[in-house]
């Protein structure tokens, strides 16, 4: 009797632990909730003669691989939601002969409504000398507009700048956008040796024709983490780089991939200076009065981390511009 006892009361011991374990493993396996995800997208003309209407909620779809995700809020940046942060970056190491087109930047800069701070910033050194910090003060910012310097730092990468002023930049809930004037071209990582992978001493032998700066994939993941839209107007810079095909033509491949990744446009006529800033920065304008706060539902990972989603309508005469990828938070 005695031992029929004790076994009941093990079985029923077992029998508490393994319904425990099995609450625990329900709630290891119950999904995460989803995490909402905010993000600016632009609603671009497919022709400039046809009228752009405004975005419905309802015309914007989210999709994460196969899988379309919910969205919650379509908001456009107008009215009460219009504020926006600009910072227009000049790399030093441009050709001071666009100096006439710094007058289209300063028209550029007086014609922003009230709702626009704008910064303006040098980029060499591997990092950005702020000479005007952001102000709804226009004029103020037209006076801190200079000639670039036409020389070289010790460490000259636009890629490195962009990504110092990109992780400085305090977290508001407004649009954050660059404006960046620059050739592309790493000067920094240029002499980094690019050796063939067939050649008979891989890894050891320098060869001068470097491929497009590995620091571009970095400012680029930055900038999408941060929520900074980087946009680029194209000018030729000073040395053998700017006078080289190859060099010019990886340097506007740089800026093309990460305006292209973060959402933002590179205006270039080529690797040929332009010859006026003005209908670029009229296109540009363009941009800024058609975007969208967008928010939808993802599903959150183990880490927090960039996620690729793809963001499009099917509206006539309309196409998204937005941001390869998010970033979501870890799951709870």
């Amino acid at each position: 009797m005695r031992n029929s006892k004790m076994l009941r009361a093990l079985l029923g011991t077992v029998c508490v632990f393994a319904f425990n374990g099995q609450i625990l493993s329900a709630q290891q396996k119950a999904p995460s909730s989803p995490a909402q995800v905010h993000v600016v997208i632009t609603d671009m003309a497919l022709r400039t003669d046809s009228e752009l209407p405004r975005l419905r909620q309802d015309e914007v779809k989210v999709k994460e691989g196969k899988t379309f995700l919910q969205v919650a809020q379509l908001i456009p940046a107008q009215g009460d939601n219009a504020p926006l942060q600009l910072m227009i970056l000049i790399d030093d190491t441009l050709d001071p002969v666009i100096g006439g087109n710094l007058n289209d930047i300063k028209e550029f800069i007086k014609a922003q409504p009230p709702s626009t701070v704008i910064g303006i910033g040098y980029m060499s050194n591997a990092g950005v000398n702020i000479v005007q910090n952001f102000t709804a003060d226009h004029e103020l910012a037209v006076k801190a507009v200079r000639l670039p310097r036409g020389g070289f730092s010790a460490m000259d990468s636009p890629y490195l700048s962009l990504i110092s002023l990109a992780k400085g930049w305090p977290q508001q809930n407004v649009r954050r956008e660059v404006l960046m004037l620059s050739d592309g071209i790493d000067r920094l990582r240029g002499e980094t040796p690019a050796p063939s992978r067939l050649g008979p001493n891989y890894g050891s032998v320098y060869h001068s024709v470097p491929t497009i700066s590995v620091d571009s994939n970095s400012a680029s993941e930055i900038s999408q983490r941060y929520n900074v839209i980087v946009h680029s107007l194209y000018a030729v810079g000073v040395g053998r780089a700017g006078r080289s095909s190859w060099d010019l033509q990886q340097g506007l491949s740089g800026l093309s991939k990460i305006a292209d990744e973060t959402g933002g446009e590179c205006y270039s006529l080529s690797t040929s200076n332009l010859v006026s800033f003005k209908p670029y920065l009229e296109r540009f304008q363009r941009t800024l009065d058609n975007q969208y706060y967008l928010v939808f539902l993802a599903t959150p990972k183990k880490n927090a981390g960039l996620q690729r989603v793809r963001i499009q309508t099917e509206v006539s005469n309309s196409e998204i511009a937005a941001p390869d990828n998010v970033w979501v938070p870890a799951a709870k």
